[in-house]
């Protein structure tokens, strides 16, 4: 009886702290994830940020991001954490629970070989971020190259649920 009171209690205690730390999910961005990204969100206006831990302007920007995802609840809101230097889950998932993006849909670089990655998401794209890329309903898509003011994506979140009326 002992026993299993104890391993109760263990096991209770263990739970909570599982959860916690696996809130925010990490999907492994990998060749072919951009059009499986493109073709989950059809339809939906999406905000796509490609941000990374040791991006300065990303600790400020993500934070504003967070609000305005719990504010905006009829746009899809991703993160895809595109450092250039190894990225770590824990790192990642520290920062985006810190800035209230846990809930958002999250990706985290996985291949070894970022360039071709980049090359999926725009040719054009060399590897800076914070990178904010809008896809509106009909599948047009937006780049912001630097960090986004949110007064923009306000601007374009009203105006994806204006066509939707």
């Amino acid at each position: 009886m002992r026993r299993q009171l104890l391993a109760t209690i263990l096991l209770l205690a263990f739970v909570p702290s599982v959860t916690a730390s696996d809130e925010t999910q990490l999907k492994s961005f990998e060749r072919g994830s951009w059009q499986q990204l493109l073709r989950s969100h059809r339809g939906h206006p999406t905000l796509v940020q490609f941000w990374g831990v040791t991006c300065g302007p990303c600790k400020v920007e993500l934070p504003l991001l967070g609000e305005f995802m719990k504010g905006h609840p009829a746009i899809d809101v991703v993160t895809v954490s595109a450092d250039l230097v190894p990225d770590l889950p824990g790192a990642t998932r520290s920062m985006l629970q810190k800035s209230g993006l846990s809930a958002a849909e999250n990706w985290i670089f996985s291949d070894g070989f970022a360039e071709r990655l980049r090359f999926e998401v725009d040719p054009a794209w060399q590897g800076d971020i914070p990178r904010t890329v809008l896809i509106s309903r009909d599948g047009a898509i937006t780049t912001i190259e630097g960090s986004a003011e949110i007064a923009a994506l306000e601007k374009w979140s009203e105006a994806q649920l204006a066509a939707a009326r």
